[in-house]
């Protein structure tokens, strides 16, 4: 089925207005534990499209559910205090953790443009609970002093997170589109360095990269793939910084109607410098994860708006030094609605 260019315009704004919102979202995964700043699965499907100039908004309920064992979970009870620095740790430790989290971000796309593209400013809010525990036994040491911990450790977090502003360019040229991004963290959440489950992550953070989108509205293809890297800075209430990291996200989907489409998501994570101020026993804690799974978007009218609802998956595998297990997204995101009528940039896009 042949879907029109003001069509998947519209589809294209409400995802990547929905991209911005999920930033540092994923409770379990504080600091100091082979997580940074970034959330693999912030950009999906359109990331790099064209969106309409003025006001969007974008909201997101997310749950995550993670588990993890042996130096993470070591390194968490030497993160809030539980175990000197220095000791050697011996352990057999699980360490669990879910989130119920809300997003809502506002974002303005200018009309005149930057550079030859496409400018576009956000920022991003957060409130939700996030329940985490410890259980098992943990044996340190230090010179001859030897301490056994067993039983279970928990924690809830009700409260606000971290504010992440973002900007990006993109550029339109026939079926290809390209995006450059920047954003970071202001550490303004709940965050306490003794605490097990926090939402804030205690220090700031940059992240740039670029991205590109294949979109073919003649045949319904769509293909898209952002990458970039992550500098921490160091968390003053530990002096411990995480290590650089590089991330891939993806998407693919068709579009069987104006309204709907669906395919496939998925992410790369990679840490590529090593972690500092950490029990040396854990090494440089590089961590690493990927992800897969499904998706389905639509599209329909909200007064003189358009609405964009999205329901997408992960399930992780090869994790190391990083909680891992599976997390669910649900968007829903408000746009103007694009023009009923385009001039067709190419002759591989149709237009009514």
């Amino acid at each position: 089925m042949t879907v029109t260019q003001p069509a998947i315009r519209r589809i294209a704004l409400c995802t990547t207005t929905a991209a911005a919102l999920t930033l540092c979202a994923e409770p379990s995964r504080a600091d100091e534990n082979g997580i940074s700043f970034w959330v693999p699965g912030l950009f999906g499907s359109l990331a790099a499209a064209p969106q309409v100039p003025g006001w969007s908004m974008g909201t997101v309920y997310y749950h995550t559910s993670v588990e993890a064992s042996g130096n993470v979970a070591a390194a968490r009870q030497v993160s809030i205090g539980q175990v000197n620095r220095t000791a050697n740790v011996n352990l057999d430790l699980t360490v669990n953790g879910r989130g119920d989290l809300a997003f809502m971000t506002p974002t303005y796309t200018f009309a005149t443009p930057v550079l030859g593209g496409q400018f576009a400013v956000s920022m991003l809010g957060i409130f939700g609970q996030t329940p985490t525990s410890l259980a098992g036994t943990l044996t340190a040491s230090v010179g001859p002093f030897t301490a056994t911990r067993s039983g279970i450790l928990s924690d809830r977090t009700v409260s606000v997170g971290d504010l992440y502003p973002m900007a990006s360019l993109r550029w339109h040229d026939g079926v290809h589109n390209y995006m450059v991004y920047g954003t970071g963290d202001i550490p303004v959440g709940s965050y306490d360095s003794m605490r097990l489950s926090n939402i804030g992550i205690g220090h700031g953070a940059i992240d740039f990269g670029a991205g590109y989108t294949y979109l073919n509205p003649a045949t319904g293809l769509e293909f898209s793939g952002v990458g970039g890297f992550t500098y921490n800075f160091k968390n003053p209430s530990t002096q411990y910084q995480n290590g650089v990291d590089f991330h891939f996200d993806w998407g693919a989907s068709h579009f069987f109607s104006k309204q709907l489409f669906a395919g496939l998501v998925g992410y790369a994570y990679q840490q590529v410098t090593d972690d500092t101020g950490g029990n040396p026993q854990f090494g440089g804690f590089k961590s690493r994860v990927l992800g897969i799974g499904p998706q389905i978007g639509y599209l329909f009218p909200v007064g003189d708006m358009q609405g964009y609802v999205n329901l997408k998956g992960y399930g992780e595998f090869d994790a190391a030094n990083r909680p891992s297990g599976w997390n669910v997204w649900l968007t829903f995101a408000i746009s103007p609605e694009a023009p009923k009528s385009t001039v067709t940039p190419t002759k591989h896009l149709v237009s009514k």
